[in-house]
């Protein structure tokens, strides 16, 4: 089997190809700089020479408050961009594996969203990764939808690296403690798609680390595990605000991912901790 890997610069691409390469399948992991996702002609050209047998789409425009600013941009990337994956997919009969959002979601209520739930984004990037997951429903049958939230990872800025930097610079920190959700570490996540990709269980997953906390409770945990002596206080989102709506609600159900048979992420906290120790020993 041979994998494309796209956004190979990113947290989760970069871990991806690092897994694939442990388990020895023969993989590529490509950036901006091997082709401008935008540019249909030169996805198309370069997925078609490569022929591989599965992509897992990483690459996306993230910047959450930017995209407010930015929407053409950032539909251009998180839309049309895999749009053009999927057709280059379809063209040469490829599996694909897009990496969706917990923002696609409305974000309100306290219930666990479900993989089949209405969608209803409430911001520019939430809207621009819910048409990247129509987009590729739309023009295949071999795809892996996979929803992620609250992302960290070795390869890149992160929630969790920010706050301890902040927490060495500072006595005490204010975390909105109205959002609620599940972290998700990348070196956790691309074992799971690295395990699903080479089957043919296709459909729509979600995927994080088990439990749930919210930014405040995840802030706390992170100077408890590194050892920093710095308060965290609660505060709502309504004092924090940002140019982005935020999902205040941001629990989805992993109930599918055992359905299908395979097997759901470790529990949050021990994901942080052996995150804090891998990111401490490299620094």
């Amino acid at each position: 089997m041979k994998i494309l890997v796209t956004g190979v610069k990113g947290q989760l691409g970069y871990d991806v190809v690092k897994r694939l390469d442990e388990l020895g399948i023969e993989n590529k992991g490509v950036d901006i700089e091997d082709f401008d996702l935008t540019d249909s002609e030169a996805v198309s050209a370069y997925i078609k020479n490569y022929a591989p047998d599965a992509v897992v789409h990483c690459a996306a425009y993230t910047a959450v408050d930017k995209a407010e600013d930015n929407a053409e941009v950032c539909e251009a990337v998180n839309r049309f961009g895999t749009r053009n994956v999927a057709n280059a997919c379809r063209d040469i009969d490829a599996k694909m594996i897009y990496i969706s959002t917990d923002y696609v979601f409305e974000g309100s209520g306290e219930r666990f969203y479900e993989p089949d739930d209405a969608k209803a984004p409430q911001s520019v990037y939430g809207l621009t990764k819910s048409q990247g997951e129509d987009e590729v429903t739309a023009l295949l049958s071999k795809y892996f939808i996979v929803r992620i939230s609250w992302v960290f990872g070795l390869n890149g800025a992160n929630f969790v690296k920010t706050m301890m930097r902040l927490g060495a610079e500072r006595e005490s920190l204010n975390v909105v403690a109205d959002q609620i959700g599940s972290p998700t570490y990348t070196l956790d996540l691309a074992r799971l798609l690295c395990d699903m990709v080479v089957t043919e269980k296709y459909g729509i997953y979600h995927a994080t680390n088990e439990g749930i906390c919210s930014w405040c409770e995840f802030a706390q945990a992170i100077m408890e595990e590194a050892g920093l002596d710095c308060k965290v206080n609660p505060i709502t989102s309504d004092q924090y605000p940002a140019r982005a709506k935020r999902p205040l609600n941001s629990r989805m159900s992993k109930d599918k991912l055992e359905l299908s048979g395979f097997e759901r992420l470790p529990e949050w906290r021990d994901a942080l901790r052996r995150y804090i120790n891998n990111e401490l020993k490299a620094n």
